[in-house]
């Protein structure tokens, strides 16, 4: 049987449309916000900023130029660069990704839902918010939504990676960003806006010496950009190798954090000039807190009362649903070319991965969509899961050697920026010194506050132990079978 065919990008725009696309997703229009008023405004902002410098850019590039020289999905990524006995890593990269894909596609789903309900003037009518939450909560409707946004996922990877995955986010992008611009000077214009932009960037330096806000803004940082998630590598893949590596990469990572930052505007401007302290406490501790709290319940309730009547809440509500509709499908759209990618490196036909893929999200994801306990477990599992793959990630480049990786890897492009002999320190102790540090904290903080009797039963949704068990389950049978997995998907290699 002949090798298919390689496809590329078919331009460097395409290129970065679509890892713009992986990297800009809910969390940029849901969770930032909150984060950013339960840390100390402009004083986690400081934090945060500081975290895209020393974690997520320093991943990126290594995430890039891993796909691009290795052009396989994690398994075969990690163990062609790392070594073979890395294979399961490189699965556990994978099975992360998944994890969060067979959850994230229901969220996706209640995006386009409240899209419909702003467009049809129900947000604009509606009184009672939590009351419609709880109605579409409970009901079918996020398992149709669910199932609807898998079928619009996997036919689009269906059609390819320049027919499919760059033309989707050639349009998907450009207008995610003029939606995102269109409601950012709108909120601008609205009286006492500047006071919630004052309050975002103007930092509380005292509050820096605390280290939950370091903590915070790290995770954040990690979540928000994609770095770890193996996503990009995977898209880096299907590069020319003229194609820059550190540039696609810098352009990334700050064009995700340049939408949290508009996004947190928006978000805090239209607070001030609303509700003012009542907003702000709303964030930190009520209707706000939580992020299915801030998207459904309190941002709709007050949109409602932005002046201009119900026809403006209902433009504004369907603009920001759309925007962040669209921000989720770009990001579920390389989950599932992702998990496709690494089950047919093992063998299995591309349209029939693609298949198994759309299949196993919707029965995994079906528990998510019926149950915000089971999806939040889920979140917490796989979201400090991340950061887990990022350090495995940045194991399998310490492996081939970082100075070597840096030369072969990443400084091969002439068109490219040359990175130095400083981004060896970044990946052989400033990247594992961070996960290492926060995953700890993630533990102990789950242990001592969050579940201190019941820390250890894997079946609480919140405990130690759930995640333990998840993970474990999972690690303990990629090692068991990495012999298995690498030679699959390495081959002739």
């Amino acid at each position: 049987m002949s090798k298919p065919k390689q496809e590329f990008f078919s331009s460097r725009l395409g290129i970065v449309l679509s890892m713009i696309g992986v990297a800009v997703g809910a969390g940029n229009i849901w969770r930032f916000s909150r984060i950013v008023a339960q840390n100390g405004g402009g004083s986690f902002v400081v934090a945060w900023v500081i975290f895209l410098f020393i974690w997520s850019i320093p991943l990126i590039i290594a995430e890039i130029a891993l796909g691009k020289k290795a052009r396989k999905a994690p398994i075969g990524a990690l163990a062609k660069i790392g070594g073979r006995k890395m294979g399961w890593m490189g699965a556990f990269v994978a099975v992360v990704a998944t994890g969060i894909m067979c959850y994230y596609s229901v969220i996706v789903g209640w995006g386009l839902r409240y899209f419909f309900y702003g467009v049809s003037g129900t947000l604009a009518k509606t009184e009672d918010f939590h009351s419609l939450w709880t109605n579409f909560s409970t009901s079918a409707q996020p398992l149709i939504f669910h199932i609807l946004t898998l079928v619009v996922g996997c036919f689009i990877i269906l059609k390819g990676v320049v027919r499919g995955i760059e033309r989707t986010n050639k349009i998907l992008i450009p207008i995610l960003l003029l939606i995102i611009f269109i409601i950012f000077v709108r909120a601008l214009t609205l009286p006492g806006a500047m006071g919630g932009i004052k309050y975002f960037y103007t930092p509380v330096w005292s509050d820096l010496l605390n280290y939950r806000i370091w903590i915070e803004a790290l995770t954040q940082n990690a979540w928000d950009t994609g770095a770890g998630w193996g996503l990009l590598l995977v898209y880096a893949g299907y590069m020319h190798r003229r194609e820059s590596v550190v540039v696609n990469g810098c352009l990334t990572a700050f064009s995700n954090n340049a939408v949290s930052l508009i996004m947190g505007m928006t978000i805090f401007a239209t607070v001030f000039a609303l509700e003012s302290d009542f907003g702000i406490q709303q964030l930190i501790s009520g209707e706000g807190s939580t992020q299915v709290g801030i998207a459904f319940i309190f941002l709709p309730k007050l949109f409602n009362q932005l002046p201009g009547g119900p026809l403006v809440h209902s433009s504004f509500a369907s603009l920001f649903f759309l925007a962040f509709y669209f921000a989720a499908l770009s990001s579920t759209i390389s989950m599932i070319q992702l998990t496709s990618q690494t089950i047919a490196e093992l063998g299995v036909e591309k349209k029939s991965a693609i298949l198994f893929t759309g299949i196993l999200a919707l029965l995994v994801g079906i528990p998510s969509a019926i149950s915000i306990t089971f999806l939040e477990n889920q979140d917490t599992v796989w979201g400090l899961g991340l950061l887990l793959s990022g350090l495995f990630i940045a194991i399998s480049v310490i492996s081939y050697g970082v100075n070597r990786f840096r030369e072969d890897a990443i400084n091969i492009s002439k068109q490219d920026f040359k990175i130095k002999k400083f981004y060896n320190a970044f990946i052989m102790c400033v990247i594992p010194a961070q996960a290492i540090v926060l995953i700890s904290w993630f533990f102990y903080h789950i242990i001592c506050c969050v579940d201190s009797e019941g820390w250890w039963n894997p079946l609480r949704p919140f405990s130690a132990g759930t995640i333990i068990m998840q993970w474990g389950v999972c690690i303990t049978v990629f090692i068991v079978f990495n012999k298995w997995l690498v030679k699959k998907t390495l081959k002739k290699y």
